[in-house]
């Protein structure tokens, strides 16, 4: 009974660990992986640096897309697109 008693405020803090802090974290990722699936040609789009781009085209075996911006066009992962515009 008294293992019990010691271990219990340790599995507390574990439950507390992964209810606050673990569980969120993968609910975001899971929504990423979605948002970065439903990507299409011609998408207006905000990259995790900020810049403004167009979606030329999509390369789903090595995860990379061209976007097209005021300077040219870019070649950039599709993990590093942040939201989108259109």
């Amino acid at each position: 009974m008294e293992n019990l008693q010691g271990a219990l405020p340790l599995l507390a803090m574990l439950a507390v660990f992964y209810f606050l802090i673990i569980a969120p974290q993968m609910k975001k990722n899971k929504q990423e992986k979605k948002f970065v699936t439903t990507l299409k040609k011609g998408n207006r789009i905000i990259t995790k640096s900020g810049m403004h781009a167009k979606i030329l085209e999509l390369n789903d075996t090595n995860g990379t897309c061209v976007l097209e911006t005021m300077a040219g066009k870019i070649k950039y992962e599709t993990s590093s697109i942040s939201s989108e515009l259109s």
